[in-house]
C-alpha cells in the first residue's frame, strides 16, 4: 500500500508539471500564431490541421498521448485518434472532470479512469485565452500507470532482495573472520596445554587484547606458573626421595660385607693375644674372607655406578647377533645348564649402546641360569621373532617362576629375591630397554619357569 499510494501521488505529480508545460505550450503557440482564432479553432480545418501538428509535437517531446477536448467536453484532436475511432474509448470528456473544470473553474483535475479492465490515472487541465477564458481542455492519460508501479515494486524488491543478500554476505564474512579469530586463539591455547610437560619450563601465552579469551589465558598463564612451582618441588621431593632411598640401599648393601669383616679382625685379634699355635692358617682364613667381602664391595660399587650411567648412552651402529653368540659362548661351557638359541635367520641392525645391552641380556641370562635352584639340569632358551621393524628376544628359563606377591615389584630398584645382590639388575635391564626406546616384560607360570621378553628398534634386518 506505501509503493502504490506513493506512486500515485509521484505520478501524479508528474503528470500535474507535464500537463501545465503543456498547456503553457499551446497558449503561447497560439499567441505566437495570430491567424489563429479561438473561436473558430475546432472548425476551421486549416487551423484544426494546426492543432493537430501540435499535439504530435508535444506528444513525441513529451512522450505520451495527449488529447484536447472543446468547451463542450467533446474530443477534437488526439495523439491517439485510433482508440475513440475504434470506439474503446468515449469522444466525451470524463463528466466529473468538466463539472470541475467548466463548473467550478478548477485550475486541474485528475481522474481515475477505466479502458476494459486497465486501470488509469487522467489529468484535464483548461486552454486560457489573454482574458482568461478557457476555449479548450487538455487532457493526459497515463496508461502505463499498473505496469509502471508493478514494475516499481519489482525494483524494490530486487534491490531489498540484493541488499540483504549483500547484508547476508558481509554478515557471513564477519561472522567467519571473527570465528576464525576465536578458533585460532583456541587452538593456540590447545596446543600450548598439549606442550605442558612436568619435566621441562611451560611457555606462557601472550595475549595483549582485554577479552574473554584474554581472561582465559590469563587464567592458563597462572596454572602454568602452579604447574612450574609444582614441578620443582615435586622434583626436588622426588630428588631427596631418592638420594635416602639410595643411601639406605648403599648403607645396607655396604653393612651386609662389614661385619664377617669386623667379625674375622677381632677373632684373628684375639687369636694373636692368646699366641694361638694356629694364627698362620687363621691369617690366611681373614684374608681370604676379607677378599671375598672386598670383591662383594667392589661388586656393589660397579652395580650403583653402572645404574647412575644408564642416562648417559653412547649408541653405535652394531649386530646384535654378534652381542648374542659373545654372551652365550661365554654361558655355555657352564656345568648342568642347557643353552638352545634360534635366531632370526639374517643379520639384526641396532643403533643403541652395545655396553649397556650386554649388561642387559647379562642379567637376564644370569637370572635364567640362577632360576632353577633346586634342579639338577638347568635349560635357557633364546629365540628370536620380528614385529614389524622391531625385533623381540624371548629368554626362558625352566625355574620355579616369580610368585603373584613379586610380579609387580620386579622392576622395582633394590627389590630381589635372592639372599645376596643388590635388587638393582632388572631395574637396570628395564631402564637400558626405555633408553633404547625399547620395551621390556615377562611372563611367568609358577612352578614351570619364566620368559623374559625384550623388544628393541631395528636399523635395519639384513639377509
Amino acid at each position: 500500500m506505501f509503493f502504490v499510494k506513493r506512486y500515485d501521488r509521484n505520478n501524479q505529480d508528474r503528470l500535474s508539471r507535464a500537463i501545465q508545460i503543456m498547456v503553457n505550450e499551446v497558449q503561447n503557440k497560439l499567441d505566437d500564431n495570430n491567424a489563429l482564432d479561438e473561436s473558430l479553432l475546432f472548425f476551421d480545418s486549416g487551423a484544426n490541421r494546426e492543432i493537430e501538428r501540435l499535439m504530435r509535437e508535444i506528444s513525441e517531446i513529451h512522450g505520451t498521448d495527449v488529447n484536447l477536448y472543446d468547451t463542450t467536453g467533446t474530443l477534437r484532436v488526439s495523439s491517439n485518434p485510433l482508440i475513440y475511432n475504434k470506439g474503446v474509448l468515449s469522444e466525451k470528456m470524463n463528466p466529473i472532470a468538466y463539472y470541475n473544470l467548466n463548473a467550478l473553474n478548477a485550475i486541474q483535475f485528475v481522474a481515475d479512469e477505466q479502458m476494459g479492465k486497465v486501470d488509469y490515472i487522467s489529468v484535464y487541465s483548461p486552454v486560457r485565452d489573454d482574458q482568461g477564458n478557457a476555449f479548450a481542455y487538455l487532457n493526459i492519460p497515463s496508461y502505463s500507470t499498473q505496469g509502471e508501479l508493478k514494475q516499481e515494486i519489482a525494483n524494490f524488491l530486487v534491490t531489498i532482495i540484493n541488499l540483504n543478500a549483500f547484508i547476508f554476505l558481509v554478515a557471513g564474512a564477519i561472522a567467519l573472520f571473527i570465528t576464525n579469530r576465536i578458533t585460532h586463539s583456541f587452538t593456540l591455547i590447545g596446543e600450548k596445554m598439549r606442550e605442558i610437560n612436568l619435566q621441562r619450563i611451560n611457555q606462557e601465552i601472550q595475549w595483549k587484547r582485554r577479552d574473554e579469551i584474554g581472561e582465559l589465558v590469563k587464567e592458563y598463564n597462572k596454572m602454568v606458573h602452579k604447574l612450574d612451582e609444582s614441578a620443582e618441588a615435586l622434583a626436588k621431593s622426588e630428588r631427596e626421595g631418592a638420594w635416602r632411598q639410595m643411601a639406605r640401599q648403599v648403607a645396607h648393601e655396604i653393612k651386609n660385607p662389614l661385619t664377617p669383616m669386623k667379625l674375622s679382625i677381632q677373632y684373628l685379634q684375639k687369636a694373636i693375644d692368646n699366641n694361638s699355635p694356629n694364627v698362620k692358617e687363621m691369617t690366611r682364613n681373614v684374608a681370604s674372607t676379607l677378599i671375598e667381602q672386598i670383591d662383594h664391595l667392589s661388586k656393589i660399587a660397579a652395580d650403583f655406578s653402572q645404574f647412575a650411567n644408564i642416562g648417559n648412552p653412547r649408541n653405535e651402529m652394531f649386530d646384535l647377533h654378534d652381542l648374542l653368540h659373545s654372551l652365550i659362548s661365554l654361558y655355555k661351557p657352564t656345568e648342568n645348564v642347557i643353552f638352545k638359541w634360534y635366531p632370526v635367520p639374517q643379520r639384526v641392525m641396532l643403533f643403541a649402546d652395545k655396553t649397556q645391552l650386554n649388561r642387559l641380556f647379562t642379567n637376564l641370562l644370569q637370572n635364567a641360569i640362577e632360576a632353577p635352584e633346586n634342579k639338577s639340569m638347568r635349560f635357557v632358551e633364546l629365540d628370536e621373532t620380528l614385529e614389524g621393524d622391531c625385533i623381540i628376544v624371548n629368554i626362558r628359563d625352566n625355574g620355579g617362576g616369580i610368585p603373584a606377591n613379586m610380579q609387580e615389584k620386579i622392576f622395582a630398584p633394590n627389590f630381589t629375591t635372592k639372599s645376596s645382590g643388590t635388587g638393582l639388575g632388572l631395574a637396570m635391564s628395564k631402564s637400558i630397554a626405555e633408553q633404547a626406546r625399547g620395551d621390556i616384560w615377562f611372563e611367568t607360570i609358577e612352578g614351570e619357569g619364566t620368559v623374559f621378553h625384550v623388544k628393541l628398534p631395528l636399523v635395519r634386518a639384513l639377509d
